[in-house]
């Protein structure tokens, strides 16, 4: 079964402050971009990669591409995350796709596996993470409601997503423009998507305090590679 990674990196990333897209923030001597495609040409299960660029910064995104067996496609985004998402799925030949954020530089090859085999199995599969902090809801006023809500029912997404080709083709042509990620584009259609377990170190760098946490994120992995 053929797999293809989507990697969005269209966004501008207006809370970084940077003025720039944040795909080219330097982290550990390399632009984020650049070492999220390394993630996904190491690993041994993706055979197709799809970056997915603002527009005017595809000759930025070709000087990051590495010398790997998969081919590697660069294609234009949209204005909003979900045209950008049909732009990259648009362009994937894969049975399976994998979408993921170009500033989520450290998912590991083990991750990526598992959303492979939770989409082979079940047809849409994401990335979580437990919530460990109480959670309120929080008054117009400032003031915090009384009831404490059920942590153990929530969780915290994260990306690579992985779908059926068919399916996220199909939800992406029907979901609302400002849909948060492409999961919700799947389960707008009533179809289920299941959940694997996520990893700490799979940051999405939206801050500059990320780039600080990126940095030290790569300093432990390159200590454990």
């Amino acid at each position: 079964m053929r797999v293809t990674a989507v990697l969005l990196a269209a966004g501008r990333g207006r809370r970084m402050g940077r003025g720039e897209n944040k795909a080219f923030a330097i982290v550990s001597g390399t632009p984020l971009l650049g070492l999220t495609i390394r993630a996904f040409a190491r690993c041994a299960s993706i055979d197709e990669i799809v970056i997915v660029a603002a527009a005017g910064e595809r000759e930025r995104v070709s000087a990051l591409l590495p010398a790997v067996s998969q081919p590697i496609r660069i294609v234009d985004g949209g204005a909003e995350r979900r045209d950008s998402s049909r732009a990259g799925v648009e362009t994937a030949s894969g049975d399976i796709v994998l979408l993921h954020d170009g500033a989520r530089p450290f998912a590991s090859a083990q991750l990526i596996d598992r959303v492979i085999a939770g989409a082979i199995e079940h047809g849409a599969c994401v990335p979580v993470l437990p919530v460990v902090d109480t959670l309120r809801h929080v008054e117009v006023n400032g003031a915090l409601a009384c009831e404490t809500l059920d942590r153990s029912a929530v969780a915290r997404i994260q990306t690579p997503q992985a779908f059926r080709s068919e399916l996220i083709r199909r939800a992406l042509e029907t979901c609302p423009p400002d849909a948060p990620d492409d999961a919700a584009a799947v389960l707008a259609l009533g179809e289920r998507v299941v959940a694997v377990a996520g990893e700490p170190t799979n940051l999405k760098v939206t801050t500059p305090e990320d780039l600080a946490l990126a940095e030290a994120i790569a300093v432990k992995l390159s200590f454990e590679s």
